[in-house]
């Protein structure tokens, strides 16, 4: 069809909706969008996210060539730019458009687009680079990773993939830098704080937690007054005498770890001087490291390790979470941090790379090769066996990236033994290991390969006399 011509309606491609897009959803949670921030959706089509962002009190207005063209876009501090690239069928106008976006966000372009494996839900006929869909309409779907570069190449900014499908372009280095360290290093909340002695308490509770007192400046804004009439070194004084010198050390160790994997994130995304790192972790280097330089030394050998087969092999093997399989160590995401650092940075090494799913339940980390499925079963804690709901899959050795629903299938695999994915201190692991205790008792994994999915599992369940109520295993009616 490369001899056909015609102009799209592109205004048959905006949908209504009663919640905020995926896009907007995701630089909410993130902390992106926020009472301090201006909001612009670029290409806002029907104008259902800059109702629901106002509705939440944030300050958005949008601009469409169609719905809401009155004036010039004006620039904002997040542009939103949700997918709008999709539907250009002109390659050219398409970059501009993504020029345009660009130079209009003041700290923030957050670009989502359709992806690939949409294609089955598209009807039409390829033409160019896209889908020429029944409607007359047009569909460029990319892939996470042609995604991520094609931001990358029209910005001229290295940028983060923030789910599958939204690539977060941030005007300043130090705030991509920022984020990281947030998704990356477990966020120290501080405890609420009304008088001096509640103040201290909760710098005893940051103390511990992070293994290092806080400086003024990573303080809640009304802390500092509530401690200003303590000299330094009495705060200090009071800290290390109330502090728990346990929970210090286990603090250390989790800062220490912390600022490893964001350092060898950095390595695999481009690393900056030591001036570049958010001053948190600036001031955990200077804790716990002799130097920045044997701070990059050491993540750069953890690097090497996640390259290594035998090492991770081992490190999966050593973990005391997950459950490991001849080929690859199932996590819960409950437990996910409590893995070896290198698996740790497995994970993260796949979520920068194309994005990790808002929803996941357990995540899948192969030791042949290098790929990180993110498996979704939205009723793992009220399911005795839960079913698979979907599958997002990232492999690192060529950055493609796949996703299966299991949604309308008829036989959907499901999870055995709950309490093996989980970390042996979760309160639900009594409740799994009493179900797997009972069913193992029964017969019922006798057969494994066959109980992998629902209808092999109910024939297992007919054939021992059983079935389940809620977690406990109870004799079939009319079972001998």
């Amino acid at each position: 069809m490369s001899g056909l011509h015609w102009e799209s309606d592109r205004r048959l491609t905006a949908i209504g909706r009663t919640t905020l897009s995926v896009a907007a959803r995701q630089a909410v949670v993130d902390g992106e969008v926020n009472m301090a921030t201006s909001v612009l959706d670029y290409g806002s089509g029907r104008g259902d996210d800059v109702r629901g962002l106002r509705e939440m009190q944030f300050h958005a207005h949008g601009w469409d060539p169609f719905y809401a063209a009155d004036g010039a876009p004006q620039p904002a501090d997040v542009v939103l730019l949700t997918y709008v690239l999709n539907v250009i069928e002109d390659p050219e106008e398409r970059r501009e458009a993504l020029k345009h976006a660009w130079g209009l966000a003041e700290h923030l372009l957050a670009v989502t687009t359709r992806l690939t494996w949409d294609r089955s839900k598209v009807r039409g006929l390829q033409y160019e680079d896209g889908v020429l869909t029944n409607r007359r309409t047009f569909q460029h779907l990319f892939s996470p990773a042609e995604l991520r570069s094609y931001v990358e190449e029209a910005t001229g900014v290295r940028c983060v993939s923030a789910a599958p499908g939204i690539v977060y372009a941030f005007k300043n280095d130090d705030a991509r830098l920022r984020y990281l360290a947030r998704k990356i290093v477990p966020h120290a909340d501080w405890l609420a704080s009304d008088d001096t002695g509640s103040a201290i308490a909760s710098v005893v509770d940051y103390t511990e937690r992070r293994g290092r007192l806080p400086r003024l400046e990573e303080m809640p804004t009304e802390m500092p007054k509530l401690l200003v009439h303590l000299q330094p070194n009495e705060l200090q004084r009071i800290v290390k005498k109330s502090a728990d010198p346990e929970k210090i050390e286990a603090g250390i160790r989790a800062s220490t770890l912390s600022a490893l994997l964001f350092l060898t994130v950095e390595l695999f995304n481009g690393r900056g001087p030591y001036s570049s790192l958010p001053m948190s972790l600036q001031l955990d280097v200077r804790a716990f490291f002799s130097s920045y330089k044997e701070a990059c030394m050491r993540a750069d050998r953890l690097l090497l390790k996640l390259r290594d087969d035998t090492y991770v092999r081992g490190a999966m093997q050593a973990s005391k979470v997950g459950k490991l399989t001849p080929t690859a160590l199932y996590v819960h995401r409950r437990a996910i941090n409590q893995t070896p650092t290198v698996l740790r940075l497995y994970e993260h090494c796949a979520s920068i790379a194309a994005g990790r799913p808002a929803s996941w339940t357990v995540a899948k980390l192969r030791h042949q090769g290098r790929a990180v499925s993110w498996l979704e079963y939205p009723e793992f804690d009220t399911d005795p066996h839960p079913k698979l709901h979907s599958s997002y899959m990232v492999d690192l050795t060529t950055l493609k990236a796949s996703f299966k629903s299991y949604e309308v299938s008829a036989n959907r695999p499901l999870l055995h033994r709950k309490h093996e994915f989980l970390a042996a201190d979760d309160p639900d692991v009594p409740k799994y290991r009493r179900l797997t205790q009972s069913e193992t008792r029964a017969g019922l994994y006798r057969n494994p390969q066959l109980i992998g999915t629902e209808d092999g599992w109910e024939a297992e369940l007919a054939r021992c006399g059983r079935e389940l109520r809620g977690h406990r295993l109870v004799r079939r009616r009319g079972a001998s």
